[in-house]
Formats: C-alpha cells, structure tokens, sequence
C-alpha cells in the first residue's frame, strides 16, 4: 500500500503583507456569542458603554453582517475557514487569537477572558506543519490586531512596563515585540506605543489597526491621535510618503475607519457606513466592497479584526 504523503496536504502559509492577493482566511462567528454580557464584564470601553446604553449588538445582527463578509470573499473566490462553535462564547475577532508572518503562524498568549477562542480553531491549525507553528512563550504576550506583516517590515503595536500592568486595553507587552524580532531575523520589526484608555474609547486605540492599516499602491490610513510618540507618527508618514497617507480623525478612528480588509493590491471590504473613507479610496483608483458592520464595530473590532488571513499571493 502507498504511504500517505502527510506533507503534501498540509496547508502552506503565506502571509508577506497586507494586501497581496488572498487565497485563503480564516473568518471569526457570531453564531452563539453569548448575547449582552454585564457592564463589568466588558474588556473594552466601547462594548461597555454600548452595554451600559443599551445599544450593543445582537447575535442575529451579527450573524448578518459576517454573512456579508464571507459572501464578497466567496465572490472573489476565497477560501474560507470558520472556526468551531462553542457556545456562549464570542468568537467574532479571529485576528486575534493568531496570525501569519511569512510561512509561519504564530500562537500568541492572549487576555483569560478570551483564551477559550484558541480552542475553537484547533481544526485548522491541524492542518498546519508542526514545523510551521510558533508558540510565543509565556512571558509574551500579545494579539493579532497589534502585529502587521508589510513587505520587509513588520509593525506591532505594543505597551511598555508602566502601561502594560496598568491598561486591561494593553494586549501586547515589549517581550512580544522582542520575541519577533529575534524568530524573524530577516524582517525589520518596528514597535510602535500607542494610546490607552480603559474607560474612554475614543482616547484608546485597542490595538495597532484601530489606528493604522497599510493598503495596496503602498498606501496607508492612518489617525495619528492613536499614537503616543509623534516620531512614530513621522516615521510612517515617511515610509509611505505623505501623498500616500488617507489621514482619518478621532470619530472616524472610533468608527473603526483604518479597520477595512484588503483582497488584493486592488479591492478593499469597508463598511458601508465610511462615506468619505469610501470616497477617497475609490479617488485614489480602488475597487471598495462595501458590507454592513456598524453592529459589529460596537465591540471596538471590525473588518481586520474579524479576519486572520492564512494565504496570500
């Protein structure tokens, strides 16, 4: 009997940037994450002072809208993961929970609030070499939506010591930025400290693509109000050259504005709801899939953060 070639049908990774053409995602669910929690159980200060209005979303809402999501990657012929559902719990934010640089995907030490979501996508890391898999140690930690594969680049948002043990908000410590650079020696990692708030959302920027997202054409969009040096402000404004910046303000970043997902070079998914964002990405020779998310985007995550891709071009 023919050996089974174990090798041959094992996913590869491919993640070099944000915006080459995706072949494969996989996409968080809505399905049963446990309706409104109470006030204090919130780790955000946007999902607390939609709780505390009574205005935070439901799970049929949700449903909905991730629905539409999946439904722009179907059209563009993308392979979708999802992972497994467990109930009661919110896995909407896949981003988080791991992400992809280069062939690698790394497994991150995430908040115990949260820790239960890396079981449900056990599925697909299965389908990944063990060889391929990067387990952060224990003295890291660190989420998705604070790490950004660009080209040769690899931007992280993250909290020095003081801020760390002081934010619920800060997700991603020093130890993580350094982890990175050392398992990728061929990358530049650069770290940018950003603004926390656990109590205000429109001061806090929750992680780096609440505030910052490259896009294709070597563009980027950016609010600089999320960052707490402005030399790092200056630094990407140089990198991508100001002409090249989409700048959004305060209420834009609270809508969630830099949180869009690029399918390729070309196209980008954004909310429907982001009129000028819109605008000016279509200006500037996009094509923009507009889907509904302002539901979603009460839990201070959106479009990237519902995302963690797995394979791109």
């Amino acid at each position: 009997m023919k050996k089974l070639n174990l090798q041959a049908i094992m996913m590869k990774i491919n993640i070099e940037n944000e915006s080459s053409k995706l072949k494969a995602v996989l996409v968080g669910i809505a399905n049963d994450f446990g309706g409104t929690p109470k006030d204090e159980e919130c780790y955000d200060p946007k999902s607390r002072a939609h709780v505390i209005a009574g205005t935070f979303p439901t799970n049929e809402v949700c449903v909905k809208e991730m629905n539409a999501l999946v439904t722009v990657f179907e059209k563009y012929n993308v392979k979708v993961f999802r992972p497994k559902n467990i109930k009661g719990l919110n896995q909407i934010f896949s981003r988080d929970i791991a992400f992809a640089i280069e062939d690698k995907l790394v497994i991150p030490n995430i908040i115990e609030d949260r820790k239960e979501e890396a079981d449900a996508i056990e599925e697909v890391i299965l389908e990944i070499a063990k060889e391929d898999i990067i387990k952060m140690p224990l003295s890291t930690r660190a989420e998705g939506g604070d790490v950004m594969p660009w080209n040769e680049c690899v931007f992280v948002g993250y909290s020095e010591k003081e801020d760390f043990e002081k934010y619920t908000v800060a997700r991603t410590n020093k130890s993580a930025l350094d982890f990175l650079t050392l398992i990728f020696p061929n990358k530049i990692v650069k770290g940018f400290e950003l603004n926390k708030s656990d109590n205000d959302p429109r001061e806090n920027a929750l992680h780096l693509d609440c505030c910052f997202q490259p896009i294709g054409k070597n563009m980027a969009i950016i609010y600089k109000g999320g960052f707490k040096h402005s030399a790092d402000v200056e630094f990407l404004v140089n990198y991508f050259g100001a002409k090249n910046i989409i700048e959004v303000s305060q209420e834009e970043m609270y809508n969630m504005n830099s949180n869009v997902f690029s399918i390729s070079e070309e196209v980008i998914i954004s909310e429907e709801g982001f009129t000028r964002l819109n605008t000016e990405l279509r200006r500037r020779g996009f094509t923009v899939e507009e889907v509904p998310y302002a539901e979603i985007a009460k839990m201070e995550g959106l479009l990237r953060c519902s995302t963690m891709p797995l394979i791109r071009d």
